[in-house]
This record gives structure tokens, sequence and C-alpha cells, in this order.
């Protein structure tokens, strides 16, 4: 795929460390509307701190990254807190899992997310999620999940990704749960590191952000991905 990387809108990004495993839930504002990415737990909650931080803005979606319970457990709250008029958005291949997700967490963790409505629409690589100003980018990230999606904007406040679990500062997500794919993954991490503009803000599903030049440059995952993808693709890459 070709990312758009003309830069466009402002985009003001709020953190809430959210849920049982401390999830990054997102709240991204542009131009009088936001958005929550991965709200993981007490939905509620996140739209009164969205109400307190944010007042007079207008919450146009929910999206999520991938459909992990850690990942999707708040979408119901949120919901009913800011109305089922909202929707909620998440890949086609990832709406699929997110029942046996739940599940699983439930049993290996004992944490027993809520379960999300329907989502309202599926996205698919190439796909856009516009709101305010700015339009997120969708691009296909399979290996910690196989519908896991990465989320991009080129602001003109500064580019920033919703990377989800794909990447992790110097790693990357698991991969032996169900559905999971060390594989696919190194590929995916290949793509981010190609595509992304170096100083792209990566907004990361658990703890500390990172940028996409930082990560090619010291996290050999990403450089191993980046080598299989200049071999399939037919591009340089950095050794």
């Amino acid at each position: 795929m070709e990312l758009d990387l003309t830069p466009c809108g402002a985009l003001d990004v709020h953190c809430v460390v959210n849920g049982p495993i401390r999830t990054n839930t997102y709240i991204a504002a542009s131009g009088g509307e936001a958005i929550i990415v991965d709200p993981a737990w007490e939905g509620e909650k996140l739209v009164r701190v969205m109400t307190e931080q944010l007042p007079g803005v207008r919450l146009a979606a929910i999206v999520c990254t991938h459909g992990h319970a850690d990942h999707v457990g708040g979408v119901a709250g949120v919901r009913r807190a800011a109305g089922d008029d909202v929707p909620f958005l998440i890949s086609e291949a990832d709406a699929a899992i997110i029942s046996e997700a739940i599940r699983s967490m439930r049993e290996t963790w004992g944490f027993d997310h809520e379960m999300p409505p329907a989502p309202d629409r599926l996205l698919n690589e190439g796909d856009v999620v516009a709101f305010g100003d700015v339009a997120l980018q969708v691009m296909a990230t399979p290996g910690h999940t196989p519908g896991g999606i990465v989320l991009f904007a080129p602001a003109s406040t500064g580019p920033v990704a919703f990377v989800g679990d794909t990447l992790f500062p110097g790693g990357h997500g698991r991969t032996d749960l169900e559905g999971g794919s060390e594989k696919e993954i190194i590929r995916s991490l290949g793509k981010i590191g190609s595509l992304l503009p170096p100083e792209t803000l990566c907004l990361i599903g658990h703890n500390d952000p990172t940028t996409a030049k930082q990560e090619v440059e010291t996290n050999l995952f990403m450089r191993r991905g980046l080598r299989r993808y200049a071999k399939e693709h037919g591009a340089a890459t950095a050794e």
C-alpha cells in the first residue's frame, strides 16, 4: 500500500492508562470531534475523562486496533455513556475473534471484560477514518492478531500512528495467543518501518510511546522485518 503523507489537520491526543493490565486508551481530538482508540475498561469513565479534558467536543467514533479483550472491553460502556449512535469500528478479520478473546482472558487471567456490541463498520487496509480535520489511514498489520491494524495520521501537528500491540519499543506484541503469527508480525514491523515517516510518533498499546526512527535504528525485530519487506517489494533498507 501507499500512504498519503500530506500533512493535514491538527491532532490533540490524550492517553488514559486503563484496565486490569494497564492498556493505553487514547482520546484523539480534532476540529471539535474526537475518537476513542482501544477503550480497555470502564467506558463510562473514559467518556467522563473526555468531557472533562475536551469540553464541547463530540465523540465521533470508537476505533479498536485489534480484538483482544483488553482493547475492546470498554466499548459497551462508552456506548452507554455517549449514545448508541456512536459507531464502533474494528477490522473485519478481528471482529470474528472478540468473543473468544474475552472468554480466553476470563479463563486465563480471571478478568471478565464486557462483550461489546456488534461493530458498525468493518475496516480493511486502505480505508480511512475521518473526524474533525484529520483522516486516519488504515494499515493491515497482522501477527499479534489476524486482523491487527495501525491507524496513521499525517497531521500538521506531527505524524501519529496508533499501533496497538503490533509494535513495542525494541520489540513486538505476543504471537503465542490464538491467531498470532511470528512470521506475520515481523512482516508487519517491516511494513511499519518502511512506510511511516521517521518522525512518526508511535502510540503503543502498553507502556511508553516511541518513534518510527527509533525503532528502525534499534529494534532488531523491525530490522528483520525491513529486510524481508525490502526483499518482497524490491526496496532498499538500512543495514
